[in-house]
């Protein structure tokens, strides 16, 4: 299976935090930076989504609330059922930051690429990710406090706003000026592409610079270190297999499907590095590897599964009606754009 060179990107950022932390005055500046292209990434975001998609994303209600049910509440449950794994497989400590890897929202970017691979509800999917993102900017740090208690020290009101601030109002001011910079935003999508990826490394680095030099990596062994993958292989494959049968369960068509499967089993580090910066403080380093580590295994798998997927038939069944037909043209056209 070929690696995505993304992949070895953020190893590479890792092991350049190890052996070269940024320190003092530019660790500062990192931070800074950091949080600049977040809000940014958030900005852009919002410019790339029309109203008119959000409204039309508002009438598949039912999509989006399987979406947000597998997010914030099957993922979180999965995730509290795993203290029974404490201290075996995973550590106190890594089991916090698995717990709130299941908290953080949904991805937009690679649910939207994954989807449109696999010939799925492109429209949707864009909604989803949209909506999850969102809605986590208040849920995640809600669930944080009550869930994960003194662990997540950082929660209060002002680490809320801090959020707020740096998430949704750039996302907002990208909605309001999507009138005039949205054209520019759709023809460049590359840029958005870039400023995703770019930003979560400069995060990556910062939040790993700061554990470098806190000492924490003494606490996690390669032994630990494989428990939590295997662990985390395990929470992703149930997840795969709950947002698609539980689709059909639901009696989705395939495109819908294709885009609860996506939306519904990913997480977001570009939402979650933020997040845990401002929640755990100095510790955020060692909360955000088990979510770094799923969203690599979450990018090769999705990958092999959204390739199989766009092989698959147009359709489940078989269509005996000229109304099936002409629902499938329909699809086909509008996922197509």
């Amino acid at each position: 299976m070929p690696i995505d060179p993304y992949i070895l990107l953020l190893l590479g950022t890792v092991g350049l935090a190890a052996l070269l932390p940024v320190r003092g005055t530019a660790a500062d500046v990192a931070s800074g930076a950091s949080t600049g292209a977040i809000a940014f990434l958030f900005f852009l975001y919002g410019a790339r989504l029309s109203t008119r998609e959000a409204l039309d994303g508002l009438k598949h209600w039912r999509l989006h609330v399987t979406v947000l049910a597998c997010t914030f509440v099957v993922f979180p449950l999965l995730g509290l059922a795993a203290r029974g794994l404490v201290p075996v497989f995973l550590t106190h400590p890594l089991y916090q930051g698995l717990l709130f890897l299941t908290l953080v929202p949904s991805t937009i970017q690679s649910s939207i690429a994954f989807t449109s691979i696999a010939r799925g509800n492109v429209p949707a999917a864009i909604c989803a990710g949209s909506f999850s993102s969102l809605a986590g900017i208040v849920i995640t740090p809600l669930l944080a406090a009550a869930l994960l208690g003194s662990s997540a020290g950082g929660f209060s009101a002002d680490s809320l706003l801090e959020i707020v601030l740096q998430l949704l109002v750039p996302f907002v001011a990208g909605q309001v000026l999507r009138r005039w910079i949205g054209g520019f935003v759709a023809r460049h999508k590359k840029v958005l592409g870039l400023v995703d990826r770019g930003s979560i490394l400069l995060v990556v680095y910062t939040a790993f610079s700061e554990g470098m030099i806190q000492g924490i990596w003494h606490q996690v062994s390669p032994v630990r270190l494989a428990g939590l993958l295997g662990v985390e292989a395990v929470l992703l494959a149930v997840m795969l297999a709950l947002t698609w049968y539980g689709g059909k369960v639901l009696r989705f068509d395939r495109e819908d499907r294709i885009a609860i499967q996506f939306a519904g089993s990913k997480k977001s580090l570009a939402s979650g590095l933020p997040m845990a910066s401002v929640l755990f403080g100095a510790h955020a380093s060692l909360a955000v590897l088990p979510l770094m580590l799923f969203h690599q295994m979450q990018l090769m798998v999705c990958a092999v599964i959204a390739k199989r997927r766009s092989h698959d038939p147009r359709e489940d069944v078989t269509p005996s009606t000229p109304a099936a037909a002409s629902r499938t043209a329909v699809g086909t056209g509008t996922h197509s754009g």
